[in-house]
């Protein structure tokens, strides 16, 4: 297995201070290997100099999901978590998951649970993952708890691979008209400045218009750059403080195409969530409460937590889901008819994936539309650009004529 480096200082049998490095597994067995060269260690720490650059290497999604799926074999084959991990971190390619593998073993055999190992890696496990592991272990069904976890996770990455496969296209064919109208505005429209001052002509109005927009491209064009970078900037700084956060999240579905598909992911993830931890036999409360969650979104969060407060005294899923007026009537309608039914559960998970089919639909058909509307667009552009130019020439010429 994999060590990790500790720096040390330590008084001798002599009573001098001693700073050093050394490699252990644990913080604890290196405590022990310093007792055994006769040193009384006084401040003890895990080094950054060897593990450093590993730590500084983003782990994937991809990798979370191998991690996931191996540990949800290693357990559903009851082995135990500092055993399956140990053998996860033999067969870890990634040296980054390598390294978190190892950093979880050592706090598992620290005598910290899964959960509150994973908890001091926020950035790789979300609170809704490191809360289901919670789930499972306390209620000793991690083996039935991984399985659904690693849907989850496989479901969102396969999800978020087609929508980037679906808007590549449309992304380059906008980038290229942007390329090809600026490049006819800078390069080519300039040349005819000096046609029609040489020619002594009035300039028509919608020709005079691109030779200004020309040039004011060509002195200020860098103040666009600057303009979107501020942009992305400042949508990004939304989300550090949490009223602001809200705003955002509020103002995204209020727009008319997209806050629906937002709404209907939103949902799809929180059904499935719930309808498996609910199968797993969680209590509706607990569930609740793991499952918002997985909502992105602190609008719909903050109706699921009045969901559960509801729920909390007394009241039925549908009805307090109904109650918000924020979700889809699908959802709280099939949610009622499971209650009634007893397959809560099984309802629940039957919406995710018909939440998740009209999501993938709908992005389908605005991509369809999107596509031949970009064409259009650079048709319309690099060809407006070029006939107005021409037109203003072949004006000049019938005066001169």
């Amino acid at each position: 297995m994999s060590t990790v480096y500790f720096k040390y200082q330590a008084f001798d049998a002599q009573g001098k201070l001693q700073n050093g490095q050394l490699n252990a597994e644990t913080e604890k067995e290196a405590l022990r290997l310093l007792r055994g060269k006769n040193l009384t260690p006084v401040k003890i720490q895990e080094s950054k100099s060897a593990a450093d650059g590993i730590r500084r290497k983003k782990i994937s999604n991809t990798d979370l999901l191998e991690f996931t799926n191996g540990l949800c074999t290693l357990v559903e084959a009851r082995v135990p978590i500092d055993k399956a991990l140990r053998l996860l971190d033999g067969i870890t390619e990634s040296p980054a998951m390598k390294e978190l593998v190892l950093n979880l073993l050592r706090d598992v055999k620290e005598g910290k649970s899964l959960a509150d190992a994973m908890e001091s890696h926020p950035t790789v496990f979300s609170k809704m993952y490191s809360n289901i592991v919670r789930a499972g272990e306390e209620g000793g069904i991690l083996h039935d708890l991984l399985p659904d976890l690693a849907d989850y996770l496989d479901t969102s990455a396969k999800t978020r691979q087609a929508v980037v496969s679906a808007m590549i296209y449309p992304i380059v064919l906008l980038v290229t008209g942007i390329i090809s109208v600026f490049l006819l505005l800078v390069f080519v429209v300039p040349q005819f400045a000096a046609m029609f001052e040489d020619a002594g002509t009035g300039i028509p109005p919608s020709a005079a218009f691109l030779l200004n927009l020309s040039d004011f491209i060509q002195s200020y064009g860098y103040l666009f750059i600057v303009f979107a970078v501020l942009m992305v900037f400042f949508w990004r700084r939304l989300d550090k403080d949490p009223e602001t956060k809200l705003q955002k999240d509020n103002f995204l579905l209020s727009l008319p195409l997209i806050g629906t598909l937002i709404l209907y992911k939103e949902c799809a993830v929180f059904s499935r969530i719930l309808g498996a931890l609910l199968g797993a036999g969680i209590p509706l409360i607990r569930g609740l409460r793991v499952s918002r969650e997985v909502v992105v979104n602190t609008v719909l969060s903050k109706h699921l937590s009045d969901v559960e407060e509801d729920v909390r005294g007394g009241a039925g899923l549908g009805i307090s889901i109904e109650k918000t007026g924020m979700f889809p009537t699908l959802l709280h309608q099939l949610v009622a008819v499971g209650e009634e039914s007893g397959r809560t559960s099984e309802i629940l998970l039957k919406s995710a994936n018909t939440f998740d089919n009209f999501v993938r639909n709908q992005m389908s058909a605005i991509v369809s539309a999107l596509q031949p509307a970009l064409i259009i667009f650079l048709a319309i552009a690099v060809g407006g650009i070029t006939i107005t130019m021409l037109s203003a020439v072949f004006s000049m010429n019938a005066v001169e004529f």
